[in-house]
């Protein structure tokens, strides 16, 4: 009896009635099937704002971080029941570890970026705070908070589990709960990475909801503190993008499109050159991985007309070597397209390709998918188009034939080539091969402004290179016109799209107590003990401390000379520093910061375990022989990191605001520390 697929919606799972069957795509055996019972989408939405935000907003973003790295791991050790139903969308094991691993391995970069980053609490200062007036009463800086709000996230059907886990990762330490909406075709792959989380009871009710079918009404009952997310077809997105209720309540709207992905083999680039070899692997490599059902695949290889026969000749033999068929075999490389539905499609778009350019490899060449029952299953082959006059042809830059189809195209001069890029009106990522440095500093400026990123190739980075068609957490995923004019992943610029930014303005005493950061100007507490001498809890932002003095003599400058080994003319030449524009010779900066740290440091065994980090510094102005100096010490801002040492005893990092100045208060030197401080054992 074939699993009917239930949604999780308020808490249960809803459906137990089958309506669509969905079948395998290696033998069009029935998988599972859609259920029949319609949703309350209003008592979704609902549970995500009474039940999932107070939840989310009840767990700091640090505490956010431990539960999706926790939430990453245990995804890692089941790994094994998600791999069993992924053969069934067509994918390679191969396949699978860039969608089951790669989507706990996003968790776990996101957990990490959260717990590095982002700080203890729900406000982000997006500074730094800035002095509005002259008399330094009146300050702005911006702030980003959570939006409480929903996020709706819809995606593909080529990356079940990835493709969720990539938008829910930065919405859930935004704090927004999320409504998942698969693909269809693919969805009983993401149902069971929905029943995993929940088994795994690591996040809190009403963060992620899961529909299976249609969205309904969904996207009607949103409002303008939520967000939606689309992965799909450039169609879609566009029908999407206009819906009227997003247009009238101004709700964030983020697509990533499927679009005509381009790969430049630069004309400094000979058939003799390792850089060859590796652009035909790489254009090989995007044809046959996920059977080409990638949204960063290259469509469209670019060549240079002298090679165009050459790199042809080369991929056909490389073509002819791989495996098709069930991805159960170990000798099989390519598995199906995810749907017969999908392989019509793709069929139906070849055809119409064909028409402006010539097969080069395809069914023709001997294309025999091997393992039992797949003669029912939607197996395509790899199939490679040339069009030695892509620019008089327009359909090899506006359709996309959404499986292992790619066309090589031929250029005269490097112009042309970038010319055939900007053809495709926007993609998300395009790669250039050459060995040459100066190509690659003329084509990237000229090609960035309609791609969302870009791979430069040549043999040095191949040693490490994740691929053309390979997103990165830390790397942006989108890109202008076609592809959506969406930005996914990016780091932590992925958390702040889900985040409300906003202006504040006020005294800096006010901005302080707001953004839980100390600026110049604010109130200060001069601690009665010293602040080095408290604990992580104890310390308050804004403790401060104002050193006692020390004259700077030629001694300290020679002194310091000899031990660092900087004999610059400035501290040491009397003539030269008289005739340059300071007029005297003056102390190392590095002398005034080590000074500064003499004035404030406390000595004895206490909280401050050790100073890891400088940030900001500026030398303002000069410190000469004869002139006095002292530090003020100001606790600036905290961070509790949730970790404890070997002994069990806490720890967070403070950083403090120092100021030096001279005999007459000018600033001259500023910058931030930063050091690890213990909590009370």
């Amino acid at each position: 009896m074939t699993t009917v697929l239930q949604s999780y919606i308020a808490g249960r799972w809803v459906g137990n009635q089958a309506a669509q069957t969905l079948n395998s795509a290696i033998n069009g055996q029935p998988v599972a099937s859609t259920h029949a019972e319609a949703l309350d989408f209003g008592e979704a939405v609902a549970h995500a704002r009474k039940v999932g935000l107070p939840a989310l907003l009840a767990m700091d973003f640090q505490q956010r971080a431990e539960c999706l790295k926790a939430l990453g791991k245990y995804l890692a050790q089941h790994k094994e029941k998600l791999y069993a139903i992924s053969a069934h969308t067509g994918a390679t094991r191969a396949d699978g570890w860039i969608d089951i691993e790669g989507g706990a391995g996003t968790l776990m970069a996101y957990a990490s970026m959260g717990s590095n980053e982002l700080p203890s609490g729900n406000l982000v200062h997006e500074g730094p705070a800035m002095p509005l007036g002259r008399k330094g009463g009146f300050a702005g800086t911006h702030i980003l908070v959570p939006r409480h709000g929903v996020a709706v996230h819809i995606n593909a059907f080529n990356f079940p589990v990835w493709g969720l886990l990539e938008k829910f990762a930065p919405s859930f330490l935004a704090g927004m709960p999320c409504i998942g909406k698969p693909a269809t075709a693919t969805s009983y792959l993401t149902e069971a990475l929905v029943r995993l989380v929940n088994e795994s009871g690591l996040m809190p009710e009403g963060a992620l909801q899961l529909i299976i079918g249609g969205t309904g009404d969904l996207l009607d009952r949103l409002d303008g503190s939520d967000f939606v997310t689309f992965t799909g077809s450039a169609d879609t997105a566009a029908k999407l993008r206009v819906h009227p209720n997003i247009v009238r309540n101004s709700i964030p709207f983020n697509a990533e499109a499927d679009s005509l992905n381009c790969a430049i083999l630069a004309p400094d680039v000979t058939p003799d050159d390792e850089e060859f070899d590796l652009f035909v692997k790489e254009v090989a490599r995007e044809m046959t991985t996920k059977a080409g059902q990638k949204c960063t695949a290259i469509r469209r290889a670019i060549v240079p007309r002298q090679h165009v026969d050459a790199v042809a000749e080369k991929l056909r033999a490389r073509l002819a070597k791989t495996v098709i068929g069930d991805p159960s075999r170990e000798d099989v490389r390519m598995g199906a397209l995810a749907s017969r539905a999908q392989f019509d499609d793709v069929s139906e778009r070849v055809a119409m390709l064909m028409q402006g350019a010539e097969l080069v490899y395809g069914e023709r060449d001997g294309f025999a998918p091997v393992g039992e029952g797949v003669a029912n299953g939607a197996f395509f082959s790899p199939t490679l188009l040339l069009s030695r006059k892509p620019l008089q042809h327009d359909a090899v830059h506006d359709i996309e034939a959404f499986g292992p189809v790619s066309t090589l195209m031929a250029y005269d001069g490097i112009d042309e080539a970038m010319a055939l890029a900007a053809r495709g009106r926007g993609s998300l990522v395009g790669t250039l091969v050459t060995r040459d440095p100066k190509i690659a500093a003329r084509v990237i400026p000229a090609v960035a402004a309609l791609h969302g990123r870009f791979l430069v190739l040549d043999r040095e980075a191949a040693v490490e290179s994740t691929g053309h068609g390979s997103p990165l957490p830390q790397l942006k995923h989108g890109g202008p016109g076609r592809a959506g004019g969406g930005e996914e992943l990016g780091g932590i610029r992925a958390v702040k799209h889900y985040l409300q930014r906003t202006a504040v303005q006020g005294s800096p005493t006010m901005i302080a107590a707001i953004t839980g950061e100390y600026m110049r100007g604010a109130a200060r507490q001069e601690s009665e003990s010293h602040p080095f001498r408290k604990h992580f809890e104890d310390l308050q932002i804004g403790d401060s401390l104002l050193t006692h003095r020390r004259t700077v003599g030629e001694a300290d400058i020679v002194a310091f000379g000899g031990i660092s080994g900087d004999y610059f003319y400035m501290h040491f030449d009397e003539v030269a520093a008289k005739e340059s524009p300071f007029g005297k010779r003056i102390a190392h900066g590095y002398f005034v910061l080590s000074a500064a740290a003499g004035l404030f440091v406390s000595p004895a065994p206490g909280p401050v375990l050790a100073n890891y980090g400088l940030d900001t510094l500026r030398f303002v102005k000069p410190v000469g022989i004869g002139d006095t100096i002292r530090a003020r010490l100001t606790a600036k801002r905290k961070i509790d990191r949730n970790k404890k040492d070997a002994n069990g005893v806490g720890q967070g990092v403070v950083a403090w605001d120092v100021e030096v100045t001279n005999q007459l208060d000018e600033v001259v030197a500023s910058y931030d520390i930063l050091t690890l401080v213990s909590k009370r054992a």
